[in-house]
């Protein structure tokens, strides 16, 4: 498939996604200075003491709220969120809400599971938050479905079909991911993001090929 029509510009589950996430945000804004609140809620290394399991779920609702001199972060979840209701609710409109809400939540958990993985394989020590991962999983997921759609990427004169667009930013992605497991540190959960997409490719590519129910 390479054309799609759009029924609802805010399906629902993206609708509340992006609420909840702002609105968290909002929180980690109000309560970082005096409770620390990004450090509860991010992921932590498995066998830390700042771990806890219920953060493989809120790390996913959770983005950068301050930057080290005290200004408020707004990329990181700007980004997430133009991501989520660009291509997110493309997915949901074909395949309804509940069917996009358990592959959001799926992708989430496999970047977190990729995350720490590789967190423990090199010793690394800190925390993520971000709803990047799942996002990662959209990104693929549309790029599977509508390969030859035209994309425009900040930068980018020209339009890029999106299975070329979506390989070259996993592409760099990897490449940044080696850069940090080699002793460099770029701040961005880049094993989450790759685990998030390879989620999202593995799930959908399951749903087409099992083909029953692929499009609600």
């Amino acid at each position: 498939m390479n054309r799609y029509s759009l029924n609802q510009n805010f399906p629902p589950v993206v609708k509340n996604l992006i609420i909840i996430n702002v609105l968290v945000w909002v929180a980690q804004l109000a309560l970082d200075p005096a409770y620390n609140f990004t450090s509860d809620i991010g992921l932590w290394p498995i066998g830390t003491a700042e771990f806890h399991p219920w953060q493989v779920i809120t790390h996913m609702f959770a983005h950068a709220a301050y930057n080290s001199a005290g200004g408020i972060v707004l990329y990181h979840i700007l980004f997430n969120m133009f991501g989520l209701w660009m291509f997110g609710r493309v997915l949901e409109n074909l395949w309804g809400s509940k069917k996009f809400l358990i592959f959001y939540l799926i992708c989430g958990l496999g970047a977190a599971a990729l995350h720490l993985a590789v967190q423990y394989y090199t010793g690394s020590y800190s925390v993520a938050v971000g709803a990047s991962g799942a996002v990662y999983g959209i990104l693929v997921g549309f790029a599977f479905l509508f390969p030859n759609t035209p994309l425009f990427l900040m930068f980018i004169p020209i339009p890029i079909k999106a299975k070329w667009a979506i390989i070259g930013i996993l592409v760099l992605d990897l490449i940044g991911g080696f850069s940090s497991a080699s002793g460099g540190s770029t701040g961005i959960a880049h094993a989450a993001h790759i685990g998030g997409a390879i989620t999202g490719f593995l799930l959908v590519w399951y749903w087409h090929k099992k083909g029953k129910n692929f499009y609600r």
